[in-house]
């Protein structure tokens, strides 16, 4: 993936070391120290610790742990970039304007700004409270180790592409639609919503290619291996066993790669395409 050569988006935070590390441990020690209680001081720390976070000043962007120049940090700014252009152009289309959402670099846990102090086990995540993206680097490496995913720079924008398709879903009114089909279809009802953010993740990437021409060979395919390892009947399995449909809320690993694929293909962001993901003639899990 030929991603160097993009513009940086100025809406990226860089927060690693800030999160639940050696300033959640002193919060906790001291909690422990006054308290007694080993429960009561993690409880203190999962609320303290955050906020004793924002005081601290963030790394110089661009600067990693030893100051050498960090390459996540200017991915994750080109990549947003690429993003942030593309959905602009498309909203602009439509005669709308893109607000553009802010991606967090974090590790081990983050304060959300609305959607509550999160964990790096949640994996990348998006809060419409705050439009932020978070992702914490180290669920690439567990992508690849632990779930049989790619960690390749493409794989990577997928990841990336798919929490900003919730913004676009935020923006778009579909986040608030999701929660009328909850109501009938319980934990499936987050299906419509992860799967139509996998198009949009395709879409995303179709307008970016058109304009510039990065994908390389192989870069689609890593793409499509992380789709298919974190389906729900994959994560499932892998995990216990066996899987129950009934508790999907993501998508079969065959739904995710399916529509990831074909916003790929199409680059189709008309209302039309969008809208079948929210037919109310098809189950979830038919989609």
């Amino acid at each position: 993936m030929k991603w160097e050569d993009g513009d940086a988006s100025g809406n990226v935070e860089d927060r690693r070391g800030m999160g639940g590390g050696i300033i959640g441990l002193i919060v906790m020690a001291v909690a422990f120290y006054m308290t007694g209680d080993l429960r009561q001081a993690k409880f203190i720390a999962d609320r303290v610790g955050p906020v004793v976070n924002k005081a601290v000043p963030p790394r110089n962007p661009g600067q990693g742990k030893a100051g050498v120049n960090d390459r996540m940090l200017d991915f994750s700014k080109k990549i947003m970039g690429y993003t942030d252009s593309a959905w602009a152009d498309v909203f602009a289309i439509h005669g709308k304007r893109y607000e553009k959402p802010t991606l967090v670099l974090f590790t081990d846990r983050v304060d959300s700004e609305g959607c509550g102090v999160a964990p790096s086990s949640v994996g990348p995540f998006y809060c419409p409270a705050s439009r932020k993206v978070f992702v914490d680097p180290s669920f690439f490496e567990e992508l690849e180790s632990r779930l049989k995913g790619s960690k390749a720079d493409f794989s990577k924008a997928y990841v990336i592409a798919h929490e900003v398709g919730h913004n676009v879903q935020n923006l778009l009114g579909y986040n608030k639609l999701v929660e009328q089909y909850r109501r009938r279809e319980g934990e499936n009802a987050g299906i419509r919503l992860e799967l139509q953010a996998d198009y949009l993740a395709g879409v995303c990437w179709n307008r970016v290619e058109r304009e510039r021409s990065i994908i390389e060979p192989g870069d689609v395919e890593s793409a499509i291996t992380t789709a298919k390892a974190i389906g729900d009947d994959r994560l499932q399995k892998n995990a216990r066993g066996w899987v129950n449909p009934e508790s999907f809320n993501h998508g079969t690993s065959e739904q995710r790669l399916k529509w990831f694929t074909e916003g790929l293909r199409t680059g189709d962001a008309e209302k039309k395409a969008l809208d079948r993901f929210f037919n109310p003639n098809i189950p979830p899990l038919k989609l």
